[in-house]
């Protein structure tokens, strides 16, 4: 079988659906409740690089401090926005999945069939 990790929220309907997916397809991918344990700025900045993203198109807005943090201020670089996603993971959009394929962020849900093996 081949190495998948799902970035996964199991309080997020979306994230429950793409972990589904992967199961249905035979695969048991490695989970990370990314809120339980965030991943090191240096993993997001791999994560940027595979997903082909600039930091603030993994930033999520809603349900997480996004305006009240002033996140939309373009002020704020790549650096910035990578350290915070680190201190506040829950400012980013999952469900993230990374495959020998390629990554996606999978919103809609069906986007992991993309690089499902």
């Amino acid at each position: 079988m081949a190495k998948i990790t799902i970035f996964h929220n199991p309080n997020c309907g979306t994230s429950r659906n793409v972990l589904a997916l992967i199961r249905a397809n035979g695969e048991e991918p490695e989970v990370i409740q990314y809120l339980k344990t965030p991943p090191s700025a240096q993993q997001i900045r791999a994560l940027l690089k595979a997903l082909g993203f600039s930091a603030r198109e993994l930033l999520r807005q809603k349900g997480t401090p996004y305006d009240e943090m002033g996140l939309g201020d373009p002020k704020w670089s790549d650096d910035e926005l990578i350290e915070l996603m680190h201190q506040h993971p829950v400012l980013i959009n999952r469900p993230v999945v990374v495959t020998p394929l390629g990554a996606r962020l999978c919103r809609p849900s069906e986007t992991v069939r993309e690089i499902l093996p």
